[in-house]
């Protein structure tokens, strides 16, 4: 773990002392070794168990998949973050790499941690670099608004997380994860277990987000950064399912029923937001809503505890971060019209094929057939059914509308006449075809290695 987690600590001091002109090489330099050192976690990977074992932090074949996801991320964001913070002076340029640094090493902290205590301060921990970065160097006036909703959401459901680690720290003697599994399940039978079992669920929950808790996450989208939608698209949405699943071995045996309205709730919300989808114009938005549409599969992957459905379940979390994210083709969309209304940017194919990427991009959620998207959601569809056959009629529905809109907004911004004002737009840029190639490579070899992203329940 330390070769991973020096570097990152060790990446502040470099951002500082480098000279200006250097720095973004040097950054992006030192990141992508970080990222490629990262990938002997994925050689080290044990189906069962734990691996890289110390005092406080330990892999393991769910935690492996996404420490690599988040370390790859970085000189991603760096690269994609060049040209908009280019116009500004260096310390600022430097702070925004500083806090791009910071994110990385709380959430290996985070999906590393083998006490529950250490993840949920880590957990928090990654709303003050995030925070920063929407209210700092986000677009318009509503960026204050959105970070707003960001912080109050998810510390309103954080709290009760607090008070029932507490307690179960209380009566098991011990938060760590090594042996938490092993704890003889516990008696629970009043009114105050039960809300003891959703106080440790309502956290993630809302950070996943599940329809009806999900407000803040369209607006933090949609007034972040490119940066910052691409960390919190790819990993921070992650940490509530990633923390669901090392919960749920805890609250034996009460999920079995009290599962059902969040189950109901997470369905649902994949036909709503998939529908709100289909009225977006706003091309950020609108891919913001999809984000919410796939977590709601991904909770209920989780929630059925079946091995198929948490299988299904990270390989659509992890699935959802990678293929070229549509944030970022939205942005290089973004920086040549300046604006993000699908309709400006009408017969974008015709004057840059390059980005004509976003077809199989976003038609990357609802999965055609050689990515890990299509894998995962069948597999959580398939295991859904199986646990209960009238849930077919909620995700065949949202698998319809989820194939409607990637389809309106392909036609929205690719196909049509070209408009008079895009008329002369920059060529694509070497940066961008780098960014797409290190987008695409671990794509590939998820095609071709899908073990990587198993988990420990298949």
């Amino acid at each position: 773990m330390l070769k991973i987690l020096l570097p990152t600590l060790m990446l502040v001091p470099t951002i500082w002392l480098v000279p200006s002109k250097w720095l973004w090489p040097t950054t992006l330099l030192h990141s992508l070794i970080i990222a490629l050192v990262s990938l002997t976690w994925l050689i080290n990977l044990s189906e069962v168990g734990w691996s890289s074992l110390g005092p406080y932090l330990a892999t393991d074949a769910l935690s492996t998949p996404l420490l690599v996801l988040t370390c790859w991320l970085l000189p991603l964001m760096i690269l994609a973050s060049q040209n908009h913070t280019a116009s500004e002076p260096a310390n600022r340029q430097r702070m925004y790499i500083t806090l791009l640094t910071s994110l990385q090493f709380f959430l290996i902290l985070a999906f590393g941690a083998t006490e529950v205590i250490m993840f949920y301060v880590m957990f928090e921990a990654t709303l003050i670099p995030t925070l920063i970065l929407i209210t700092r160097w986000g677009n318009q006036a509503e960026r204050l608004n959105a970070g707003t909703y960001f912080l109050f959401y998810t510390l309103a459901g954080s709290l009760p997380l607090l008070v029932a680690l507490l307690l179960l720290q209380n009566n098991a003697g011990s938060l760590s994860l090594l042996t938490l599994t092993y704890s003889p399940p516990a008696q629970l039978s009043t009114y105050g277990d039960k809300l003891w079992w959703a106080a440790c669920l309502l956290a993630f929950l809302v950070k996943m987000p599940l329809y009806g808790v999900h407000l803040w996450l369209p607006k933090a989208h949609v007034e972040a950064p490119v940066a910052g939608s691409m960390i919190l698209a790819a990993v921070l949405l992650k940490l509530g399912g990633y923390g669901m699943m090392r919960m749920l071995t805890v609250l034996e045996p009460l999920t079995k029923e009290l599962s059902y309205p969040f189950i109901i709730f997470a369905l649902w919300g994949v036909i709503m937001t998939g529908s709100i989808c289909l009225r977006q114009t706003d091309l950020k938005s609108l891919i913001a809503y999809s984000s919410v549409s796939h977590m709601g599969l991904v909770v209920g992957g989780i929630l059925i505890q079946t091995p198929w459905g948490f299988s299904g379940a990270l390989i659509l979390m992890i699935a959802h971060g990678l293929p070229p994210p549509p944030f970022l083709l939205a942005n290089t969309n973004y920086e040549r019209t300046h604006s993000r209304t699908m309709v400006l940017a009408r017969g974008y194919k015709w004057s840059s094929p390059y980005d004509s990427m976003m077809i199989y991009c976003k038609s990357g959620q609802p999965g055609p057939s050689p990515l890990p998207n299509l894998m995962g959601e069948l597999m959580i569809i398939v295991s859904l059914f199986n646990w209960s056959w009238w849930t077919l009629a909620l995700t065949g529905a949202g698998t319809l509308i989820t194939a409607g809109y990637s389809l309106y907004m392909f036609l929205m911004t690719q196909r049509g006449p070209l408009p008079a004002h895009i008329i002369a737009l920059e060529p694509s840029h070497s940066r961008e075809h780098l960014l797409m190639a290190l987008h695409l490579l671990p794509l590939i070899l998820l095609i071709l290695k899908p073990e990587l992203i198993w988990g420990w329940a298949a």
